[in-house]
């Protein structure tokens, strides 16, 4: 035969009797339950846009330089690099890695752009077949991305909306580039695409070439390259699966003696990733004080409860009841209120951030913010680690409080009206 769990079944007659609705605490009650809805679904709301917005704004510099580059080991810091050639042997053996998803050469080669009106510095990135354009078709705004092959260069080349703002180009016009070497060289590009990512500082510097033209622009053989750039399938292992790729690269050294390095985008881009690194704070900061806050009023609203049923307190310690019992009577009462709170806060905080996911109802400045409007990563284990940690916390917050019923006589609180 089942044990009757008596504090149990006492506090679930106390918080769903009729009783419970004519009493002066009710008002109590409510607050407390509304502030803990209010305090999760802000923590929700906070997690989910701090997480979008890195996640926005990590795949868009990833998007432009990959995870992890490998390029020749010197001190020149530009996009003038001196060139590196890398055996089909080396890339095989950087694609079994485990964790890496796709390795791609590129070249690269500073220019100025010059129309009729204006002049633009830019970077011509050059690419190959094997190029993944996952991230520029995704963000492609007019025409397509250009077709390379391995033996004729190819003058088409996609430039992005901020560039074509700034210098008056459309789609298929054609413009002039002009380049410093010994003597100043100049091409003629035609616009197949254009992208915007809303990441101005990328946006008004890269330009996708053909390979091949940038190499003839660098005066580099076929074979030679800039570097590699390797992408992973998890972002969470960059620190593993880069370590992993340097020493497979390291102390080696090309058919021209010319050695390997390689680097994270997290080495390559220090200031942005520091600046991302600030928002973890920040989420700390609002989480703590939206559970203090929660916090404060369960315990004003348990206080109230107790003080209410002084009277029940007396009369179950005259019948025999521990205090300890007593006590787990208003602390189930409260994980009652804490379980009504958290089911509103979560369909408050979801309904908003599902609301912003589909409509992107609150737009941003994206020349300040990187992005068009506010982003959204709902993470659904998060979520349930999120909850549990809530309702633990307000629910050991409670037991001290609830030591007031100790103190309770039970020859005082039975004449307590």
């Amino acid at each position: 035969m089942r044990t009757l769990n008596l504090p149990f079944f006492i506090a679930k007659r106390i918080h769903f009797g009729d009783d419970n609705r004519r009493r002066v605490s009710r008002p109590a009650v409510r607050i407390a339950m509304w502030g803990i809805a209010v305090g999760l679904a802000v923590m929700i709301i906070t997690l989910a846009i701090v997480m979008g917005f890195k996640q926005e704004v990590r795949n868009k510099i990833v998007g432009f330089s990959s995870h992890i580059q490998v390029t020749r080991f010197d001190n020149n810091s530009t996009y003038e690099m001196r060139p590196l050639v890398i055996s089909d042997s080396m890339i095989h053996a950087l694609s079994n890695i485990s964790g890496v998803r796709h390795v791609q050469r590129f070249a690269t080669k500073a220019g100025i752009i010059k129309t009729e009106n204006d002049f633009q510095g830019v970077v011509f990135k050059g690419i190959d077949s094997q190029f993944d354009w996952n991230f520029f078709n995704k963000n492609m705004v007019e025409g397509k991305r250009f077709s390379t092959n391995d033996t004729t260069p190819s003058n088409r080349v996609v430039i992005s909306k901020k560039i074509a703002s700034l210098l008056h180009l459309k789609l298929h016009d054609s413009f002039i580039a002009y380049f410093v070497q010994e003597r100043i060289r100049a091409r003629k590009f035609v616009v197949s695409g254009i992208y915007s990512t809303d990441f101005g500082q990328f946006d008004k510097l890269f330009i996708l070439a053909d390979m091949r033209t940038v190499q003839r622009l660098n005066e580099w053989e076929n074979v030679e390259v800039s570097g590699l750039e390797i992408s992973i399938t998890d972002f969470n292992r960059l620190d593993s699966v880069g370590d992993r790729v340097y020493f497979k690269v390291a102390n080696r050294f090309d058919v021209n003696g010319a050695p390997f390095y390689s680097q994270t985008i997290k080495d390559l881009n220090p200031q942005l990733f520091a600046w991302l690194g600030l928002f973890d704070m920040n989420v700390w900061v609002i989480l703590g004080l939206m559970m203090a806050v929660s916090g404060f009023v369960m315990i004003s609203g348990l206080l109230i409860l107790i003080l209410e049923r002084t009277n029940m307190i007396g009369i179950l310690k005259a019948m025999g009841s521990t205090n300890w019992d007593i006590r787990k009577i208003f602390l189930y009462h409260s994980c009652f209120l804490i379980g009504k709170g958290m089911l509103w806060g979560n369909i408050i905080g979801i309904t908003f951030c599902l609301l912003q996911l589909y409509t992107h109802i609150i737009p941003l400045d994206a020349t300040n913010y990187y992005v068009s409007s506010v982003p959204i990563e709902l993470n659904i284990p998060t979520l349930f680690v999120l909850n549990a940690i809530v309702f633990l916390l307000s629910t050991l917050i409670l037991v001290a409080p609830s030591y007031l019923i100790t103190k309770i006589s039970p020859a005082s609180a039975i004449r307590y009206e």
